[in-house]
């Protein structure tokens, strides 16, 4: 049987040589896709327990990002509704302030390929300061806090959230207009983009 052109990718992101170790330990790439996606949701880099689990957001954070987006957890895992592609597939193991930083060129390198097989994506939300850094580039404000405080500046095409990280729980108490104002917009729009065309 021939392979589907996101089977064909699978393969060659294990076999590339940038994924060598992680492969040589058994270690899947985390994210999922569809040429049907509809919402392309890009966070930074799987978790400890996503990697092992191989189930993106499968933590505290995912549960909060699902409140967050107004959507079940049926409706987040259905690939044909949202595609969820971190900068890096893989997990980058542990820093002294929670994990370390995805590697950007391997979303420079996989990122495009995958995308060019979603012609239905209506709407890209960037999950924390690594997804808004490589696709807005310089369009992205002084802080985190500007560009997501500034997410009408990028719709329709991009909407930029805070990371649901339990380690942020600060920055939310600091910020609460972003649940009361921010959110209900998400959700809004979130609802629009999933709808059948």
């Amino acid at each position: 049987m021939k392979m589907d052109n996101f089977s064909l990718l699978q393969q060659e992101i294990m076999s590339d040589p940038m994924n060598a170790e992680f492969t040589r330990r058994g270690w899947l790439p985390v994210y999922a896709a569809s040429p049907r996606s509809r919402i392309v949701l890009v966070g930074q880099a799987p978790g400890r327990v996503a990697q092992q689990t191989h189930k993106p957001w499968n933590d505290a954070s995912g549960r909060l990002l699902r409140r967050w987006l107004g959507v079940s957890d049926e409706q987040f895992y259905d690939a044909d509704l949202f595609a969820l592609m971190p900068v890096d597939f893989y997990y980058p193991g542990k820093g002294v302030h929670g994990d370390l930083p995805p590697r950007s060129e391997f979303a420079a390198k996989w990122h495009a390929q995958i995308l060019a097989q979603m012609p239905n994506v209506r709407l890209t939300i960037l999950v924390g300061a690594y997804a808004q850094k490589y696709y807005l580039g310089n369009r992205i404000k002084r802080n985190l806090t500007m560009t997501v405080s500034s997410f009408n500046d990028y719709l329709p095409q991009y909407f930029p959230l805070v990371h649901p990280s339990p380690l942020n729980i600060g920055w939310r108490k600091r910020n609460q207009w972003f649940e009361t104002e921010v959110v209900p917009i998400l959700q809004a729009v979130v609802k629009e983009a999933i709808l059948p065309s």
